[in-house]
């Protein structure tokens, strides 16, 4: 019996000894870790706030009428270039009733006023050639008579006006009309002949006959997140894109910032605005969408690495890398960052470009063991 106890620990003590032989053997015939290196470069590293909006006039003008008809013709289109005082369009007047009656009755008021000072008058003529009246007293019988008949041509010009928008002696300044108000190109018209427009006054703002804008002089209008308008201030480059231009950047200045911001989507929204520099090769049409690239802080050619291979020290927080100091072996370096664009950043010291930098290889997972 103690025989074959002893036999059985001994047999186990070999089993055990040469499991643990052989997983030596396994682990050392693994090949060893190899940890790749990089060295830094130099590079332009962009720090940028991103906004998205759309290519618009700086100043755009809405040329309304001032008085209600319809548009009888229209002699420009979008993309023409007019002057100041060109003709835009013309309108056919549509009377108001009401209107047109009172003027009528105005008319035959001013009539019957005429007549009776003119027999005024005429009496007074017969009376002072007689020697009954004085000089004075007939001028001023002929003062009451011109007066009369002024008031009885302008009746009649005010008729004129409410039944054709113009009347004799006033042609060019016609109501029906429409004459553009500045210089620079048609971007719309949004009326075509035959349709009705209403009169620009205090309780409308009437039908838009045109829009005209100076196309040499565009801005960027777009919004920002509230996360980003703290980084921003006024007079920052901008380097504008034109989804519809390919291959091609326009610079602007940020000139707007507004105060206040509006919920949109859950998020508050601050409007920006930016002012183009002249393209003389590029024509850039109003209402394209773009987005616009704020430059909060610019350094070129400077030295610069992945911002993946940067490591921070768990107490501390200081940045460090690893650099090799032989085959395979690494020492700890600290260094100094400065602007990043998130992928690169910028070294300011602590390193050189013949630095080689540990690159951290993927993690396996451990064994677990007994």
């Amino acid at each position: 019996m103690k025989k074959s106890v002893t036999i059985i620990i001994l047999l186990l003590i070999v089993v055990v000894f040469g499991g643990s032989m052989y997983y030596l053997y396994q682990k050392n015939s693994e090949d060893p870790v190899v940890y790749e290196t990089e060295k830094p470069s130099k590079q332009n590293i962009v720090k940028k706030a991103v906004a998205t909006g759309s290519i618009l006039p700086l100043e755009e003008v809405l040329i309304k009428p001032n008085i209600s008809g319809v548009i009888e013709e229209i002699y420009v289109e979008g993309g023409d270039y007019v002057k100041s005082g060109d003709l835009l369009a013309k309108i056919k007047v549509v009377p108001n009733l009401t209107a047109l009656n009172d003027a009528r009755n105005t008319i035959d008021e001013a009539k019957i006023n005429l007549d009776d000072q003119k027999r005024n008058y005429e009496r007074q003529l017969s009376l002072f050639n007689k020697g009954v009246i004085s000089q004075a007293d007939l001028d001023r019988a002929q003062v009451t008579y011109d007066q009369a008949k002024q008031s009885y041509g302008a009746a009649n010009k005010r008729y004129d006006i409410v039944k054709t928008g113009t009347t004799s002696g006033f042609r060019n300044a016609a109501n029906t009309l429409i004459k553009a108000t500045v210089s620079g190109m048609v971007l719309e018209v949004p009326v075509e002949v035959g349709n009705q427009v209403i009169e620009s006054n205090n309780f409308n703002e009437g039908t838009t006959i045109a829009a005209i804008a100076d196309v040499e002089k565009m801005i960027f209008e777009g919004k920002v997140d509230e996360s980003e308008v703290g980084k921003i201030k006024e007079d920052l480059p901008l380097e504008i894109t034109v989804g519809a231009i390919e291959n091609q950047v326009f610079d602007a200045v940020l000139d707007y910032i507004a105060p206040k911001g509006k919920e949109e989507n859950g998020a508050i929204q601050f409007e920006i605005k930016g002012t183009l520099k002249k393209q003389d090769t590029t024509f850039i049409r109003a209402g394209l969408s773009a987005n616009a690239s704020i430059i909060l802080a610019r350094a070129d050619s400077v030295l610069a690495l992945k911002e993946a291979l940067v490591q921070f020290d768990s107490e501390t927080k200081e940045p460090y890398v690893e650099i090799e100091t032989s085959e395979q072996q690494f020492e700890r370096k600290d260094i100094e960052l400065g602007i990043s664009d998130g992928i690169y950043v910028e070294v300011k010291s602590g390193l050189k470009a013949k630095d080689k930098i540990k690159v951290w290889n993927a993690i396996e997972e451990d064994e677990n063991s007994n």
